[in-house]
């Protein structure tokens, strides 16, 4: 993806999330505490080291369908935390890897789809609801989206910006999107903050 095509995008997007992500003030918001949370701003701040090689995680962006925090719950009752941010996106449409790093786990069979799991330093960053499947083969795990051209392992190294998947509608999904989650060590993190910090560095 070329440096010019990603800086616009990742305004567009920082524009996008400034303007529209946000926690809801229904009057039956819920009040008790999670341990999911925001992080620090000092933490969000060291983004910056990075953010010039960080990768805008999917092509063909179409906005944002919910952000991190207490939401409407889609199964129809109560509020539910949700623990990343939804990219809206056609369905096929590639999934690239935001920061250099290695696999740690690749899943499938549960509400998250199939899934990847990628392991930077203290960051990991989880991608779900993506085409294809999850094998085991010889004692390792892989990703395979024949019609893609996708196969990932388990173990494999890959660089930020590498296409890991194409955006589908496995598990628990009312649409085609990409749930992206953000993890600094065992935190959850809000990945809006992280997008909104490397916006500013390429602005």
């Amino acid at each position: 993806m070329r440096s010019g095509y990603l800086s616009r995008l990742l305004i567009f997007a920082g524009l996008s999330l400034t303007s529209s992500i946000g926690l809801s003030t229904h009057s039956s918001f819920p009040s008790q505490r999670v341990t999911a949370s925001e992080p620090p701003s000092t933490l969000v701040a060291g983004v910056r080291s990075f953010a010039k090689g960080g990768s805008f995680p999917v092509e063909n962006f179409r906005g944002y369908t919910s952000g991190f925090g207490y939401r409407p719950s889609p199964r129809g009752s109560g509020w539910e935390f949700h623990r990343g941010l939804d990219i809206a996106a056609p369905e096929g449409s590639y999934i690239r890897n935001w920061w250099s790093g290695k696999v740690i786990k690749i899943s499938d069979g549960t509400a998250c789809g199939t899934s990847i799991t990628i392991q930077s330093g203290k960051w990991q960053h989880i991608y779900c609801h993506m085409k294809g499947y999850a094998v085991k083969n010889g004692g390792t795990r892989y990703l395979i989206d024949n019609s893609g051209g996708i196969q990932i392992k388990e173990g494999q190294l890959l660089p930020s910006g590498a296409r890991i998947g194409r955006v589908g509608m496995t598990g628990r999904t009312t649409g085609p999107h990409l749930h992206w989650g953000l993890k600094y060590g065992k935190q959850y993190v809000d990945p809006a903050k992280v997008l909104r910090a490397m916006y500013k560095t390429r602005a």
